[in-house]
């Protein structure tokens, strides 16, 4: 089957746009006010110390964390809040679960039913949530299974299963929802070495084909192959930002100098 084409109705709009955005958790405030862009066909990558608040950015981007403060906004359309501060939350139900079909996200636990195949692990959420009709979505499924270079672990069980090809059935998952854009946090960062190179192909392939990404990632070579645009956050605000070769090869904030001599340590 081949990809899907470009959608002429989709705005031009980025497909992610974050403006001044705060998470707080109680008193802690988590993120201090980030701006981030994830233009169509573009990969975004978020990197720095553990505790930056990378991750916490990515679930705030698909409405799995509330912010209380700031603008999200999806394909243009701004996301609807009531409340304030700690007591803001989406306002449209409906909203919410559109943007998050079309922003999926591949997680670092991997996250597949451990009752369920590979095959009906990667059909579930497009029959079930979207509706659509099992035979299409058989189609597709086997499609991306394939895509992943698992083809042949359909009819298999999760715990048959490498960590490796488990992260990769749980990106056949995310890319048979067919979303706007594909969320990763740290996908690599619970597998040994060698299998972790199966996923960095993945990504790297998907990359190419021009996908829109967000990339919360601890490898730095990832980052830098794959993104058009890198994000340093530290303590939860944007230290540094920019293209990988200005990022890796011109890094401007001692911060940054720092990390990434620890990271290449």
């Amino acid at each position: 089957m081949p990809p899907a084409q470009p959608d002429p109705t989709v705005s031009d709009a980025p497909v992610i746009a974050l403006h001044n955005l705060h998470k707080c958790y109680g008193q802690l405030e988590v993120l201090k006010g980030v701006d981030l862009v994830a233009p169509r066909g573009h990969v975004v990558s978020l990197i720095g110390s553990s505790g930056s608040g990378k991750s916490t950015l990515l679930r705030c981007c698909n409405l799995l964390e509330d912010s209380q403060q700031g603008e999200i906004r999806f394909e243009g359309e701004a996301v609807k809040w009531r409340g304030h501060g700690l007591g803001r939350h989406p306002a449209d139900r409906a909203q919410v679960t559109r943007i998050r079909t079309n922003l999926s996200m591949v997680f670092q636990q991997f996250n597949l039913w451990a009752h369920l195949t590979v095959l009906q692990n990667v059909m579930e959420a497009p029959v079930t949530v979207l509706k659509r009709d099992r035979k299409e979505v058989e189609e597709k499924a086997r499609h991306y299974l394939a895509k992943v270079g698992i083809a042949e672990k359909a009819d298999a069980w999760p715990a048959q299963l490498s960590g490796g090809q488990q992260q990769r059935a749980a990106i056949a998952r995310a890319l048979c929802m067919e979303p706007r854009a594909l969320l990763f946090d740290e996908p690599t960062s619970a597998l040994d070495p060698e299998l972790e190179q199966e996923v960095i192909r993945v990504i790297r392939a998907l990359a190419d084909e021009g996908r829109t990404m967000i990339l919360v990632t601890h490898d730095m070579k990832l980052a830098a192959d794959c993104s058009d645009h890198i994000i340093f956050l530290h303590q939860g605000l944007i230290e540094e930002e920019g293209p990988p070769d200005t990022l890796f090869r011109a890094p401007r904030s001692e911060r940054l100098r720092g990390f990434l001599s620890s990271t290449a340590a």
